[in-house]
C-alpha cells in the first residue's frame, strides 16, 4: 500500500462506512495506517460486508443517522478528522421511488449536515463529497458527461444526488473558499466488486441467482451503462483527497468512470458473468416495466486523467473476474477478508 503511505496516522472519517463501498475504503485506509471512524447507519443488508470483511473491529464504527445534526456534530468534535469522505447516502433509484422523502432527506440534508460540520471544525482540512454519475441532465446522448455539464435528474434518487451537488457548491462560495479546507466533489459510475448484496443491482443478482444454481433474470439487457470495479473509484477519492489537502488548487468536481471500452450492455455484462462462474451458469430477459431508468450514460473522465495521470487499471471482464472470485471464496466459507486484501494489493501493486 506504498501508493497511499500519507495515510499513515492521519485522522480519516468515513460516511457510510457499513456499506458496499465504505467497507472496502475502509479496508483500503487500514492497510494504508490510517486512524479510521466511521459513521452510518447499521448494515443496510444481511448478510453485509462490513460484518464479513474483518473491518469491523479494527475502526471506531458509530452507528448513526446522517440526517441527526446533533449526533454528528458530536463525532466531529470527538474525533477531530483530517480528512472527510462523505458516502452515505440511500443509492438505489428503485428504492427512491418508493421512499422519496427519506431519500432526499438522506442524500440532501444528509449532505448539508456534513457540510455543516466541516464548517464547524477546522481540523477539517480536505473534504470529498461522493455523487454519482447520475447528477447530469441525462440527454441519452452518445458521448461523455463533462463537469460543466447541467445538472438535473430524473428519479428521486438521481435528483437527490444533484442537489447534494448543488449543496458542496453553495457550502464551498459562502464559507470553505474562504477556510484552510480543500473540497472536492466525485461523481462516479457503477461499480461492481466482491460483498455487494444490495437489491436491484445487476452483478449481486446474478451472484445470488448463480448460488442458488438458478437463472438469472435480467429486466434490461439493453441498457449501456460503464462498469468499474469498486476499487478504481475508491483509488481516486484517497488520490483526490490526498492531493486537494496538499494544494488546494487541486480542489474540484471530477468524473470518475471508465474508458467507452467498459461501457457494455446488460446483457453482455452478464454473459461476462456467465463465463466467469462457469458451472452452466445461463440468463433469461424478463422486462418488468419499472420505473424510469436512463438506458445509456457515461462520463468523459478526460479531467481526473489529466489532473492526476489516472487510468482505469481493470477493464471491465477482470472486474467481473475478481467479483466472481470473492464470491467464490464467500460461497466456499473462505477467508474473505484474506481475500479483500489480496485484491487491493494486487490492484494497488
Amino acid at each position: 500500500m506504498n501508493e497511499f503511505d500519507w495515510y499513515k496516522g492521519k485522522k480519516v472519517l468515513v460516511t457510510g462506512h457499513t456499506g458496499f463501498k465504505g467497507t472496502w475504503l475502509c479496508k483500503m485506509l487500514l492497510m494504508a495506517g490510517a486512524e479510521v471512524t466511521g459513521y452510518a447507519l447499521e448494515p443496510p443488508t444481511e448478510p453485509n460486508l462490513f460484518d464479513i470483511s474483518g473491518v469491523k473491529p479494527c475502526i471506531h464504527s458509530v452507528i448513526g443517522d446522517i440526517r441527526d445534526l446533533e449526533h454528528l456534530k458530536e463525532v466531529f468534535r470527538d474525533v477531530q478528522p483530517e480528512i472527510v469522505l462523505h458516502l452515505a447516502a440511500q443509492p438505489i433509484v428503485r428504492d427512491s421511488y418508493k421512499n422519496p422523502v427519506y431519500t432526499y432527506e438522506t442524500n440532501v440534508m444528509g449532505t448539508v449536515n456534513v457540510c455543516e460540520c466541516v464548517r464547524l471544525n477546522p481540523c477539517v482540512k480536505s473534504f470529498l463529497n461522493v455523487t454519482t454519475d447520475k447528477v447530469y441532465e441525462n440527454k441519452e446522448w452518445e458521448w461523455g458527461y463533462r463537469e460543466n455539464e447541467p445538472l438535473d435528474g430524473y428519479d428521486p434518487y438521481s435528483n437527490s444526488k444533484s442537489c447534494s451537488e448543488l449543496v458542496t457548491h453553495s457550502y464551498i462560495h459562502s464559507f470553505f473558499n474562504e477556510m484552510e479546507v480543500a473540497v472536492s466533489t466525485a461523481r462516479a459510475g457503477n461499480v461492481i466488486g466482491g460483498g455487494d448484496f444490495a437489491n436491484d443491482r445487476i452483478l449481486p443478482d446474478c451472484i445470488r441467482a448463480a448460488g442458488r444454481k438458478e437463472d438469472i433474470i435480467v429486466r434490461n439487457p439493453h441498457s449501456t451503462r460503464p462498469y468499474q470495479h469498486v476499487l478504481e473509484p475508491l483509488t481516486v477519492y484517497l488520490t483526490i483527497a490526498q492531493a486537494q489537502a496538499e494544494d488546494k488548487n487541486m480542489a474540484g468536481f471530477y468524473n470518475v468512470g471508465p474508458d467507452d471500452y467498459d461501457c457494455v450492455t446488460t446483457g453482455q455484462l452478464v454473459d461476462l458473468f456467465c463465463e466467469k462462474w462457469g458451472e452452466g451458469q445461463s440468463w433469461i430477459n424478463q422486462c418488468d416495466n419499472g420505473p424510469h431508468e436512463a438506458n445509456f450514460l457515461k462520463l468523459d473522465c478526460s479531467k481526473v486523467k489529466r489532473m492526476f495521470g489516472w487510468k482505469p487499471r481493470w477493464h471491465v471482464e477482470e472486474a467481473v473476474a475478481k467479483t466472481v472470485e470473492w464470491a467464490k471464496v464467500y460461497y466456499a466459507a473462505q477467508d474473505v477478508p484474506a481475500c479483500m486484501e489480496a485484491q487491493i494489493r494486487e490492484f494497488c501493486g
